[in-house]
């Protein structure tokens, strides 16, 4: 009996503790459920903004696209700031930290290399610099926008309201200036920037390899400067050194888009559609938004932390981008004086470089001393190859974007050009990153225009490193802007930009070797060329294009190859050549093409070089594309020859890739499928942290089709997450710019607990476009700021 009573006790004790316990976890989820809710942005109602002259009316749709409405262009443009900052904050001030080389200060040690790293690359310096040439009406803009961010950070400072991120890292953020708008616009130019890391990848290989191999691994040899080559040989510098290749962008952070003229469509009016192709990320990159004032009634999207409209249409005209992906960024070998290394050799004698302190704040810990040497061509970056390096020879750089620039004045005038002829002369501000530029207005005209700052250079194509001390190398000035590329109404109908060679060999200036696959293009002008009524469901449907002429080109040659060498892999070469040559998600086919076609570079090349020196070598397909067009031609080169033939190569590299679909999706074909392995995927920057945070901030992936070669971009890691993509998708049908149609995902608003934060995963995947107006008064939940 007692020992009954004494069981009972325990279990009656057990009980209450698990009850407690179990009281103490839901009384702490319902904490941070509330605390969590209570910064969620609000959207409906009034809100006092004592900055404002009148009253703004912020209506957000039924994505949760903010329409605002001022009575006056200020009140528009603080509006627009205080809106981006309730619903991307943390995104904003992330965006500007990394920019500005200032994470360390709220995230610890761990940022300290990627802080130093922008430091080097100089980008706030630049947009510190650029502020002086803006005109006051710009200037002006970017205040009013200022004040906008400014007035949400203290009323949530203020109420206790900053979203969640801030306090899991443990500080507020400080005052937004406009400096920092220009620093996140510079930051954009770095994404899309330039291949530095490839020129200084190729000084390594001309002094690892015999001449014969390195030639190989270039786009297009530089046979005619003998002086390069035998600097590059002669004056070595260290590249290999775990550098981290995280901080490089995508080495093809591609788009679409294309125009096409009243001719060629239903309507007798042109089209437009454009697709940026950028990471994939929760928060999107891009923020959606209508800005309408008595000045200016204009839509699509901009960077959460600038004021305007970067993309998009007005009531007159529609326009998008490209990337054009010129050479703009070139390496100097400099020579430091042995006495001094903040003196370099020029023209024979020691010039001073600017040494620039740089310390770094890192939170819990000490501050560290930082300095970038900036020489006569740029920031010597030598020291973020690497850690340590005898006094010989190190990099500088030069780059565009380290120059003042004028971008956002652009945009502002974009917002409120009609024609052409004001949308073109608006383009000569917008100078870093060079953009493909396509439009289309109302009157009928369709034009286009690869814009921006491309180098005109005394020696050398922008191909390898240069000497920096001696006068008969670097830029002297820039293709004039009336020299650059440009087409208005051509004859064919339409104008289609892929990150394709845009310029034949007849163009006088070098832009770059450096051009896209074209296959996204190819299939672009296949179909616009197949039809002369097109539709703006058409240009949705285009921007969903899954076929793969990547495969069209090499695959039979592929198969023929492999079968000649062995009967080991019938089933799955027959497999192939009975596919439709369509990267859909539920085939097997895409998954053995591209699992086989990115193995063909690692086979080959990867165990002759260090890691993170192949890491950094761009276009790595590229250079195998052309290996491979040469043995099949009879022409094997020196690595092929090297490796054992064209017909190991490819046995080899498919034996890797189907023991890798075996590993992960079994040994049955008929099991295997692209969607397994591709999936969709927008991770947030804190979702590493913690599979808690991962649960909650990141959206459930989801298989998709395409690739990084079709139209429907869908570029993924190893692992199979796609994460890079068309980041924003619009179309515009210009005999009806009252509304366009978009998609950017996952979603527009920053908030966890926000209807807009995963909302449009799904749409990204299956391509369902949103209709947005901005003519007729917009249904939804309808904020008033209200002027005190």
């Amino acid at each position: 009996m007692e020992k009954k009573v004494k069981k009972k006790t325990w279990l009656k004790w057990l009980l209450g503790v698990l009850g407690v316990l179990v009281t103490v976890a839901v009384a702490a989820l319902i904490f941070v459920n509330v605390y969590i809710t209570k910064s969620k942005p609000v959207i409906e109602g009034q809100v006092a903004v004592a900055i404002l002259d009148t009253d703004a009316t912020v209506t957000r749709d039924e994505i949760g696209v903010p329409h605002i409405q001022a009575d006056t262009d200020a009140d528009l443009y603080r509006a627009q700031g205080y809106v981006q900052a309730q619903d991307r904050m943390f995104q904003m001030d992330l965006s500007r930290r990394q920019a500005s080389g200032q994470l360390a200060e709220v995230i610890g040690a761990d940022a300290v290399d990627t802080d130093k790293f922008f430091r080097t690359f100089s980008l706030r310096d630049a947009a510190e610099k650029s502020w002086e040439g803006y005109d006051a009406e710009a200037k002006q803009v970017l205040e009013w926008y200022t004040e906008g961010v400014n007035a949400y950070m203290e009323e949530a400072k203020e109420n206790g309201d900053l979203s969640f991120e801030f306090a899991l890292l443990g500080y507020e953020p400080t005052e937004w200036t406009t400096v920092d708008s220009l620093t996140i616009g510079k930051f954009m130019a770095y994404d899309l920037g330039g291949h530095w890391n490839t020129l200084a990848v190729r000084h390594w290989a001309l002094n690892e390899f015999p001449e014969d191999k390195a030639r190989e691994l270039f786009i297009q040899y530089p046979e005619n400067a003998p002086a390069i080559l035998a600097a590059n040989k002669q004056q070595s510098v260290k590249v290999a050194g775990e550098f981290d290749t995280s901080v490089i962008p995508p080495e093809f952070n591609g788009s679409n888009n294309w125009v096409v003229s009243g001719d060629k469509t239903a309507s007798g009016k042109p089209l437009l559609a454009d697709d940026p192709h950028l990471g994939l990320s929760t928060p999107s990159i891009w923020y959606q938004m209508h800005l309408e004032s008595p000045k200016q009634n204009v839509s699509g999207v901009i960077f959460a932390g600038i004021p305007g409209i970067i993309l998009g249409h007005n009531e007159e005209i529609a326009w998008g981008v490209t990337n054009v992906g010129p050479d703009v960024q070139d390496l100097y070998i400099e020579t430091p004086n042995p006495e001094d290394p903040t003196q370099f050799r020029y023209e024979g004698a020691w010039e001073q470089a600017e040494v620039r302190k740089e310390p770094i704040k890192v939170k819990d810990g000490e501050t560290e001393d930082f300095e970038v040497l900036v020489t006569r061509h740029g920031p010597v970056v030598s020291n973020i190859l690497y850690d340590k390096e005898q006094a010989g020879a190190v990099f500088s750089m030069q780059w565009t974007a380290l120059e003042p620039t004028l971008e956002l004045q652009a945009v502002l005038n974009f917002n409120k050009a009609s024609n052409w002829e004001e949308f073109e002369l608006a383009l000569e501000d917008f100078q870093a990153p060079a953009q493909n530029f396509v439009f289309a207005s109302t009157d009928g005209t369709i034009a286009y225009k690869a814009n921006g700052r491309i180098p005109i250079r005394k020696s050398g194509d922008g191909q390898l490193p240069v000497p920096g001390d001696s006068a008969d190398y670097g830029w002297e000035g820039y293709i004039p802007f009336d020299e650059l590329p440009r087409s208005v109404n051509p004859e064919e109908g339409f104008i289609a930009t892929a990150n394709n060679e845009v310029i034949d060999n007849a163009y006088p200036y070098h832009i770059t070797d450096f051009w896209a696959q074209p296959y996204r293009y190819e299939r672009i002008a296949e179909v616009l060329e197949a039809s002369d009524e097109l539709t703006a469901q058409d240009m949705m449907d285009l921007q969903m294009d899954q076929k793969n002429l990547y495969a069209a080109e090499f695959l039979v040659d592929m198969i023929a190859t492999v079968r000649s060498k062995t009967d080991d892999y019938d089933e799955v070469l027959t497999m192939l050549e009975e596919w439709d040559q369509v990267d859909s998600k539920e085939q097997a086919a895409p998954l053995v093409f591209h699992k086989w076609i990115k193995q063909l570079p690692e086979t080959l090349l990867a165990e002759e070089f260090p890691k993170d020196v192949f890491k950094m070598l761009d276009g790595k397909n590229h250079i195998t594309d052309e290996m491979m067009r040469n043995a099949f031609a009879g022409k094997e080169g020196v690595w092929v020859t090297e490796y054992g033939g064209v017909e190991k190569w490819l046995v080899d590299s498919l034996e890797t890739a189907v023991t890798e679909i075996e590993g992960e999706q079994g040994t049955d074909l008929a099991e295997w499928n692209w969607g397994e392995q591709h999936q969709l995927t927008f991770p947030h920057p804190l979702a590493s942290a913690s599979p808690i945070f991962a649960e909650f901030l990141n959206p459930d992936p989801v298989p998709i089709g395409g690739s990084n070669i079709t139209v429907q971009a869908a570029a993924s890691t190893p692992e199979g997450n796609v994460d890079h993509g068309a980041s924003w998708r619009f179309v515009a049908d210009l005999a009806d710019l009252s509304s366009a149609y978009h998609i950017v995902g996952p979603g527009l608003s920053g908030h966890l607990k926000s209807d807009y934060f995963h909302n449009q995963v799904d749409d990204w995947a299956e391509g369902d476009f949103h209709e947005t107006e901005i003519i007729d008064d917009v249904e939804g939940s309808i904020l008033i700021l209200k002027a005190e």
